[in-house]
């Protein structure tokens, strides 16, 4: 009943941690972060609280797209937790009667298949492990359940001996009762209701008022600071989702690090709560005032108020809080600053006054209203990151290309590869396109990228006997640079004859003529040409028959399921009745199974490409 009744209270919340630790790391995946910056971001959680512990663990299936890393490695063959996790299930942990361990396994969705090309829907791509004592999670549940237990045996014996004739009438059906409304809650999970029971018996209205208390207990805690005795960012975030129009302001003591470092963290958990005071007498009675973490406060009003009244509110306490004087100690006293961030109406207030918060910091302002630009900004910032990191890559040698085998149907040997770009980080690992090659384009880099990797794919193909295609845009063919590049190439190359590029632009050709030319003049050397991705984009056969093309790729979209899916099949079909008919040969790209392969060659397909056959390596 113990470890239920914990468990019931833990499991929530563990998992809204994972979670939150997870759509965090994939917001910054999202952007483009590297092995490094993720792991800085989990160093910094497990800094918010000492007796935390946040582990993140790769599966099996993400090291083989990005690299493998030793302790990841190690602890998925010998936890059996971490094992057992990797497989789907969600384990929470509470053997220890004062220690929780609850691991959540990140299961792929549709959109995380952009990156993780090997995985599929429900694929395990790795294992958050949260750890910390009971106490931290909402109270200490030990000595309260423990009294609750007792009190319950006791109490039961005494009646059922006092009354034993009476015990069906007297007894058992109000505690049935009793019984019944407390499973309820249990099963809600929401620890704000209360048991209410209606039977007239004094024992049992004694034990309710018990468990309300109880309740009243692990839902002030729950909702609350432990240092402050402010409502915490969890009780912001429900009121916020209520969807109601407020106006919001994140207050962050500025440089709070610096008076941690120099008094040490018991005079600094001494100014925050003098500073929570503080705030508290600063705050009028229609807001409320809440810790959200660390040095950083916040404060809600959803009462009608004018924005250039809440704008003169922030200027008026970030004025007094630099004139405050916080105690440290009877002889000491410190100053403080703080910076603002503003935001209102009724979506994503916190996420929008965070962004006003962190440009009001680098731009030095005490306080600044959110404003859409301002997500541009920041978008900015990312961009300018990346930029820096491609130039760097450049710089140093890091653009290199991968080859994925591409094979006959029908020998299943190994007859050309396909050239794809990659930076190699500095784990050495490799970064996927998806994060780089679209800024590239934005930052007139792309061109380079062009060059480097078909000037490194013809030098790597000088001595080896298999075809190797090579992607290009549209941009890539209408540039004059470029195009005398690969003309100057190909007529200096013995890799000629065995070159195939592929047309990759997924929209429609406009320079159709000049499109034409390049294909006429490279195909005087022994090139072949490919439309990648037929199946979406421009694919229409009018452009296979004015194009003259070689090959046709059809889209992995079509052919990853195609082993159960008969849309795709019929369309599969007509696509390689079509291409014999125009003695154009077919390649199956994201080939990944058995079954699908067998589909494929059913269907006549010429070449299988996938991870079923090889991922990208180095050759």
């Amino acid at each position: 009943m113990k470890k239920e009744a914990i468990s019931s209270l833990a499991y929530v919340d563990a998992k809204k941690t994972s979670m939150l630790v997870f759509e965090t790391l994939y917001s910054a995946m999202q952007r483009g972060w590297n092995k490094s910056d993720i792991y800085e971001i989990i160093s910094r959680l497990n800094r918010v609280d000492k007796n935390m512990k946040i582990d993140i663990y790769r599966s099996s299936k993400v090291a083989e797209l990005f690299g493998e890393i030793e302790k990841d490695k190690k602890v998925r063959e010998t936890l059996p937790s971490i094992k057992k996790a990797m497989t789907g299930q969600e384990l929470l942990d509470i053997s220890n009667d004062d220690f929780i361990k609850y691991d959540y396994p990140v299961i792929a969705k549709n959109e995380c298949l952009k990156c993780h090309v090997n995985a599929e829907v429900g694929t395990v791509l790795g294992v958050i492990d949260v750890s910390y004592p009971i106490e931290n999670l909402k109270i200490s549940l030990n000595e309260m359940i423990n009294f609750f237990i007792i009190f319950i045996i006791v109490f039961s014996i005494v009646i059922f001996v006092a009354i034993f004739f009476e015990l069906n009438l007297h007894l058992i059906k109000p505690i049935k009762n009793f019984s019944n409304v407390i499973s309820n809650i249990t099963k809600s999970n929401d620890i704000t209701k209360r048991v209410e029971v209606t039977d007239n018996i004094e024992e049992i209205d004694s034990i309710k008022n018990t468990f309300n208390m109880m309740l009243n207990s692990i839902e002030h805690q729950f909702y609350h600071d432990t240092l402050t005795g402010l409502e915490n960012r969890k009780k912001l975030t429900e009121k916020l989702e209520q969807g109601k129009t407020s106006f919001l302001m994140i207050i962050n003591i500025d440089s709070f690090q610096e008076i941690n470092d120099l008094y040490g963290d018991q005079v600094g958990d001494i100014i925050l709560k003098e500073f929570a005071l503080f705030l508290r007498k600063m705050i009028p009675e229609k807001g409320q005032i809440y810790r959200l973490h660390s040095d950083e406060f916040a404060y809600m009003c959803q009462d009608a108020i004018d924005l250039t009244d809440f704008k003169n509110f922030a200027a008026f306490l970030s004025d007094h809080i630099s004139k405050k004087s916080f105690t440290i100690d009877s002889k000491g006293e410190v100053s403080l600053t703080a910076t603002i961030g503003i935001s209102y109406g009724s979506d994503a207030l916190l996420t929008n006054a965070d962004i006003a918060l962190s440009i009001a910091k680098k731009s030095r302002k005490n306080y600044l209203v959110y404003e859409d630009s301002m997500a541009m900004v920041k978008e900015y910032e990312k961009n300018l990151d990346w930029t820096k990191k491609l130039k760097k890559a450049m710089d140093e040698d890091r653009i290199v290309p991968l080859f994925q085998p591409i094979v006959d149907a029908k020998t299943q040997q190994i007859v050309k590869y396909e050239s794809l770009i990659r930076i190699i980080d500095n784990d050495g690992g490799y970064i996927a396109p998806i994060h780089f090659l679209e800024l590239s384009k934005k930052n007139k880099l792309y061109h380079k990228l062009t060059k480097i990797m078909i000037e490194k794919t013809f030098k790597k193909f000088e001595n080896l006997p298999y075809f190797v295609s090579i992607n290009l845009s549209v941009e890539d063919i209408l540039n004059k640079e470029i195009h005398a590049f690969i003309i100057d190439k190909l007529k200096n190359s013995p890799v000629r004859n065995r070159v195939v590029f592929e047309i990759i632009e997924s929209e429609g050709i406009e320079n159709f003529t000049q499109v034409i030319d390049f294909i006429n003049d490279v195909k005087q050397y022994g090139v072949k040409i490919s439309i990648d991705d037929f199946g979406t984009g421009y694919s229409n056969f009018e452009y296979l028959m004015k194009l003259k093309v070689d090959y046709i790729k059809i889209d992995g979209s079509m052919i990853k399921n195609i082993d159960v899916d008969t849309n795709s099949q019929m369309i599969t079909q007509t696509i390689v009745e079509f291409a014999k008919k125009m003695k154009i040969q077919t390649i199956a790209e994201f080939v990944c199974s058995k079954n699908v392969f067998d589909k494929i060659v059913d269907l006549e397909v010429d070449y299988a490409q996938g991870y079923y056959f090889g991922k990208p390596t180095e050759l």
